[in-house]
């Protein structure tokens, strides 16, 4: 049996160099006699490597040979993935994927055509990158109703807030160093906007929930608006400030879905979680929580999983795996200012006294809270629980306060 890999990136050259280091095991669990690499598509050229003589720029060599029965897609983006992907999945061949943005935009049509010819589109790297938790959840903990997933999803915003935790740097700063060490790229855009970690909570939503989840309908923020002030006023209310992916099912069959920068308290499984390091805490009616920790991206972490699909695709050759999820429908991911939730906030007010007497009367006992060498003009504090549309309508009504920070608090 034959395989190509399309994209010979990082995640591309990882997944050929696993394949060939442990081809042996490799071939031996997949249960087939034989499995290769034929082709590997690129269009740049890779002189000197010591696949030279697999390397293609035609993709429909890889469509039109009948011998090749699965194909790695690590291109990344949406276009021309999503085109090469459907046209092999039609053409009887199971597809594997690192690609988050293409499952999450387009996952339940490539399931779909995936049924359709009775092959198989796995994509267990999309999300954790060398983390199980696709195969965890559809498998492991298919007796449990998932009732909430929320994790850290995103290895390179949790090194910036690490770095602003624990050594005060300042945003800026942290994203630099982020950059310098090669953790973020030089356009960092999608990681520290909360775009990646949505595409990543898209995906492991549609998974619990069984109806496919589109980044469009998910309340996204990123990191660029927390300040130190932030980390300190959070760090002496006894918690840290991640940034989480979040999904929960609701009681009307609906689900509440968002990435957003949240207070963790001290004590929870995800306070912990540093530098580069991903968890993923699935809540279950009968196991209760579950936290999938480790480091979410890198190239042999990232292809361990994607050849893992690949061996799991040669098991299923000319079968179905029973997984993935049904279509969308309108207003499924409900409006995130309808649900009750705390907020942290940190304010600019020109007297504190008066501050305080004025947001009590709204928003009844407050818990207020102190950093080292705060300005007179500045008020932090902590509501309690209430609908978000109402807290932040609340806010807008006291006389003299301006809201420079607000963070959700969360339960995790």
């Amino acid at each position: 049996m034959y395989v190509a890999v399309m994209g010979y990136g990082t995640v591309g050259s990882g997944v050929v160099e696993v394949f060939n280091k442990n081809h042996e095991s490799i071939v031996k669990r997949s249960t087939q006699s034989a499995l290769e690499i034929r082709y590997i598509l690129d269009l740049r050229d890779f002189p000197g490597d010591p696949n030279a003589d697999k390397f293609i720029k035609d993709f429909n060599i890889i469509l039109n040979d009948p011998e090749v029965k699965i194909v790695v897609e690590t291109m990344g983006g949406l276009h021309p993935a999503f085109e090469f992907v459907s046209s092999l999945l039609k053409a009887g061949k199971s597809v594997v994927t690192s690609n988050k943005e293409l499952v999450a935009a387009k996952g339940y049509e490539l399931l779909k055509m995936a049924e359709e010819n009775n092959v198989n589109f796995l994509f267990e790297a999309s999300v954790g990158g060398g983390i199980p938790i696709i195969r965890p959840i559809t498998q492991c903990l298919a007796a449990n109703e998932i009732d909430e997933i929320a994790g850290i999803l995103n290895g390179t915003t949790n090194f910036i807030l690490t770095m602003m935790i624990e050594k005060q740097m300042s945003f800026e700063d942290a994203l630099k160093l982020a950059q310098d060490n090669g953790y973020a790229e030089k356009d960092p855009t999608a990681d520290i906007e909360g775009q990646d970690a949505c595409r990543k909570i898209c995906i492991l939503a549609s998974l619990c929930f069984g109806k496919h989840v589109y980044p469009d309908s998910v309340h996204t923020e990123g990191i660029t608006k927390i300040a130190l002030e932030d980390v300190a006023y959070v760090r002496n209310y006894g918690g840290v400030i991640k940034l989480l992916g979040r999904a929960k099912r609701l009681d009307n069959g609906k689900i509440s879905a968002m990435v957003s920068p949240a207070v963790v308290m001290d004590g929870s499984q995800l306070a912990s979680v540093r530098d580069v390091f991903n968890a993923i805490l699935v809540r279950g009616d009968a196991i209760g929580d579950v936290v999938f920790y480790g480091k979410g991206a890198g190239k042999l972490p990232t292809a361990s999983a994607v050849v893992a699909d690949v061996i799991d695709c040669a098991k299923h050759v000319g079968r179905k795996k029973a997984f993935g999820w049904g279509p969308s429908e309108d207003d499924y991911v409900v409006d995130y200012k309808t649900l009750p939730t705390s907020l942290y906030i940190r304010a600019s007010v020109a007297d504190k006294a008066a501050a305080l007497e004025n947001v009590e009367a709204k928003f009844g006992k407050v818990r207020v809270l102190t950093r080292d060498n705060a300005p007179e003009t500045e008020f932090a504090f902590v509501t309690g629980e209430d609908v978000e549309q109402t807290l932040c309508d609340k806010l807008t009504e006291i006389p003299g306060l301006t809201v420079l920070s607000s963070i959700r608090i969360t339960d995790y």
